[in-house]
């Protein structure tokens, strides 16, 4: 196989409590390198992998050039403007960079920086004998169906004062009613890389543009490919490989970095001992 690996990191993080007029949740430090360039090097040394496109901020494409731009040179990645609104947008543009080499696309959310050679390894194993496959997990927590409930204003308790100032003060909370619980037995979590041939793909994303699909709300590549009747397999993903989309994630994926990277500089003093050993 060969693979060129597209990083969506064009979105915006509206869950991520970050200065929209600074820099972007993929730019953010975890210990010591942002978000997207982790993401990048999970690929860099696989032997399938042939290109590397990260698309961006098609607003910030110079900006972000000017800031990144020597360094993903270096490393051989290639930089492209995403979509403003919708993924698939983005997606799509970065088809148009792909080399015509490439047998298959393997799709990586850029904020998720924590995905093991591992489980990379398995995706890509599985692509040599179907042609969509993607990492998943087993939903463990309770699932249920809601409907919105209106909502709930508290706050004042103080009869005098609520006379006063009305709804001043209170607090609003909107309130959701269950209305169904989900049967998790057959239920999973949908990671990513999502590793699709690169013809599928291709006509996946040309049925958008002539109208025959819908992208708008497609938030996983499998999506497009279940919407043609195309089958879509899928491997064992992992805990660990989660989508950093608010603060709490990021703080997560720092302690899991740095607890990672102790290990291999633990290892690293134990190998350079015994070989101290050896001489």
């Amino acid at each position: 196989m060969k693979i060129a690996v597209i990083i969506p990191a064009a979105g915006i993080g509206k869950r991520f409590s970050v200065n929209t007029e600074g820099p972007s949740k993929i730019e953010m430090e975890l210990a010591g390198k942002p978000v997207f360039l982790r993401a990048i090097e999970l690929f860099m040394h696989h032997h399938d992998v042939r290109q590397i496109i990260l698309a961006v901020n098609p607003d910030r494409v110079e900006e972000f050039k000017l800031r990144w731009g020597d360094k993903l040179g270096f490393m051989g990645v290639k930089v492209v403007p995403g979509g403003k609104k919708e993924r698939w947008e983005t997606v799509q543009k970065a088809l148009e960079a792909v080399d015509a080499s490439v047998t298959h696309v393997a799709v990586h959310d850029a904020a998720r920086p924590l995905a093991s050679g591992e489980m990379i390894e398995r995706v890509f194993t599985a692509s040599e004998r179907h042609n969509a496959v993607i990492p998943g997990v087993a939903v463990n927590a309770t699932l249920k169906k809601v409907e919105d409930a209106g909502s709930e204003i508290g706050g004042v308790d103080d009869v005098l004062a609520d006379a006063i100032l009305g709804t001043a003060g209170k607090v609003e909370t909107p309130i959701k009613k269950v209305v169904q619980t989900i049967d998790r037995s057959n239920m999973i979590e949908v990671q990513t890389p999502q590793v699709i041939e690169i013809n599928l793909i291709k006509q996946a994303y040309s049925q958008i543009s002539q109208g025959k699909l819908d992208g708008h709300g497609i938030t996983d590549d499998a999506s497009l490919i279940e919407a043609m009747n195309h089958d879509v397999h899928v491997v064992e993903g992992e805990s660990t490989n989660f989508k950093i989309t608010r603060t709490e994630d990021a703080e997560i994926a720092i302690a899991l970095l740095e607890k990672r990277e102790k290990a291999v500089a633990s290892d690293l003093a134990k190998k350079r001992l015994f070989a101290d050993d050896d001489d």
